[in-house]
């Protein structure tokens, strides 16, 4: 034999055991069921892309942030970063003349090749929504309330969803005379991470006198409920596109209030948000943590994307939950339930023989049709060795069969806690069972 290799696990990857995939298994039970009630229906589109797709949507730069590959066919393609650039190609395929609003969710993996920190792997999951075709504040209004309760499924209480907006941060780039308002809205999406110093330095880069750099602070100061945070905007924001932008936000929160949930709402005009796509509203979800965790969700309005990928003009809003930074905060928090991982009960039988290990099995099945988590003992042990093997996998409840007890049509129940067992009529098994689950 040659060397044995030992394979490590990929950079930014992650081994999911039992105990983690059912921590995840019900966060994401409680998000889809928010997500239903809404009246979401879920898709899933495939792995991977042509690379075309991603660099139509943010440019050729983004290639370096994704999984590209050529395969064999000579196709170069990409593993999915998000969901949004798909499910925009999926529309402008098959859906442009269907019935609007089209609601749509996904649960699932994305990749991107960056530097693995607290919250983002190069392999990660999300939760989120599209919703295609509406214009209306409503829409803006409807997803940022499904993005509130989604969270409020899950436990979480101590969050908020702070909404901005790109025309507003467009206008507030014209007024002080950037022509780069991109690159302005990176520099202030990126201001939390920035000493102050260090941030006034790189406003002067652009161009930016004292006054200008003033206005700034001003604006990335305008953050908390909108009733105090409006007339201030009012008074820094004069130009009419900049007028009729807050009287969308002023109605925004005034749908949120119907919602129930305004409270977890606030406004923040410094959020400008990664992606060059949103066009309107924009909104990202924080959560307090000492864990080094930022956003644990956010989205917006793209009505231009669909354009960009060949589709008529269409109006689209959504979002994504970072499932990697949400159940982390979750567990540090102690929100979620303490769960039990695998069987509840084990059967063990005593002997060899194939008649004995046959009922066993019977046995099994029967609580296994009634819905009881059980397993036997395919290994075959001697008793003691089987119950010590019950008790590290930590069923409440062992079976033993004997021949003496079978012949009688008996089995022995066992408490696994108390120690406490005693004889039941087989036909009984599964209600004596329930009995001490």
């Amino acid at each position: 034999m040659g060397e044995v290799v030992r394979i490590q696990r990929v950079k930014g990857t992650r081994d999911l055991l039992p105990e983690d995939m059912i921590k995840r298994r019900y966060v994401f039970e409680r998000i889809r069921e928010v997500f239903e009630v809404y009246g979401f229906k879920e898709i899933l589109t495939p792995t991977f892309e042509y690379t075309k797709l991603f660099e139509l949507r943010s440019g050729e730069e983004v290639v370096e942030q994704l999984y590209a590959f050529e395969d064999k066919g000579g196709r170069n393609l990409s593993l999915r970063p998000d969901l949004t650039s798909s499910v925009a190609r999926l529309f402008v395929n098959a859906f442009q003349t269907a019935p609007k609003p089209i609601k749509w969710y996904y649960i699932t993996n994305m990749f991107r090749y960056e530097e693995p920190q607290s919250g983002r792997l190069r392999e990660f999951w999300q939760a989120g929504v599209e919703l295609i075709g509406s214009s209306n504040i409503e829409a803006d209004a409807e997803v940022i309330a499904l993005l509130i309760e989604s969270y409020l499924s899950t436990g979480l209480k101590e969050f908020t969803v702070n909404v901005g907006d790109r025309i507003l941060l467009d206008e507030f780039a014209k007024m002080i005379g950037v022509k780069d308002d991109i690159g302005l809205m990176r520099l202030i999406d990126k201001k939390d991470k920035m000493e102050r110093g260090e941030f006034v330095k790189a406003l002067q880069e652009f161009g930016l006198n004292e006054e200008d750099i003033n206005k700034v602070f001003t604006l990335i100061e305008l953050k908390g409920k909108p009733d105090d945070v409006l007339p201030k905007a009012r008074e820094l924001f004069t130009s009419e596109i900049a007028k009729e932008e807050l009287k969308k936000i002023e109605e925004l929160f005034e749908l949120l209030k119907a919602y129930g949930i305004k409270d977890y709402a606030l406004i923040d005009f410094g959020i400008a948000r990664g992606f060059d796509y949103y066009t309107s509203i924009v909104f990202e979800a924080i959560a307090d943590n000492d864990l080094g965790i930022g956003s644990i969700g956010g989205g917006g309005r793209y009505d231009n994307l669909i354009e960009v990928f060949g589709g008529k003009p269409t109006p689209a809003t959504g979002f994504a939950i970072g499932i990697e930074r949400l159940i982390p905060i979750l567990e540090s928090k102690e929100l979620l339930p303490e769960f039990k991982v695998g069987s509840d009960v084990f059967v063990a039988y005593i002997g060899n023989e194939l008649e004995i290990k046959k009922k066993a099995i019977e046995v099994t099945q029967t609580l296994r049709k009634a819905n009881i988590k059980a397993e036997y003992d395919i290994q075959g042990r001697k008793l003691g060795k089987a119950l010590d093997y019950a008790n590290s996998i930590e069923v409440k409840v062992a079976i033993i069969l004997g021949r003496r007890d079978l012949s009688e049509g008996k089995v022995t129940i066992r408490d696994m806690k108390s120690g406490e067992q005693k004889q039941v009529a087989i036909e009984s098994i599964v209600e004596e069972v329930k009995k001490l689950l």
